[in-house]
């Protein structure tokens, strides 16, 4: 615990920073970017909740979104 407050919900609030602040980018590919680390972090907590799987899945796959237009995407341009 941290300030009262669990780890868990530490890693929650970190990942709900991170995709506030990716929304407030200009650049598609530093949001993109700042969105992953995100989603990242969603997955984390998703597993620290005793695997939630909603959590999980649909952060994975904005994940996988975000790896596709950063790497396949871009090179097809």
């Amino acid at each position: 615990m941290i300030l009262g407050i669990a780890i868990t919900e530490w890693v929650g609030y970190l990942a709900s920073v991170a995709l506030i602040i990716s929304f407030l980018m200009k650049n598609v590919n530093t949001l993109r970017i700042i969105n992953s680390i995100g989603a990242i972090l969603f997955v984390i907590y998703g597993v620290m909740l005793a695997i939630s799987w909603p959590i999980i899945i649909t952060n994975g796959f904005i994940l996988m979104a975000n790896i596709y237009y950063l790497t396949i995407k871009r090179n097809k341009v």
